[in-house]
């Protein structure tokens, strides 16, 4: 019975030194290679031309309020409706 355990034993530090071998190599051939990292997700298109109806209700709000002059208004107004 104590050589059946010292195999398993053996066995079990040979496939975790060959394990970590394995990850290594992996590491250093990703950084060797230049391996590029994993693009994040696409994120759907926003709705242009919702967004932009938004932005221009908020944008005639704050000119009403006064926090916006009518130049500023006029600027970022035609920002909005250029993109």
């Amino acid at each position: 019975m104590p050589g059946l355990l010292r195999g398993i034993a053996r066995t079990a530090v040979v496939a975790g030194t060959a394990a970590t071998v394995s990850n290594r190599v992996s590491r250093r051939q990703g950084r060797r290679w230049g391996a590029p990292p994993p693009a994040p997700p696409a994120s759907p298109p926003p709705a242009a031309g919702a967004d932009r109806l938004t932005a221009l209700k908020q944008l005639g709000e704050l000119h009403k309020q006064g926090v916006l002059t009518d130049d500023e208004f006029n600027a970022e107004k035609a920002k909005i409706l250029a993109s």
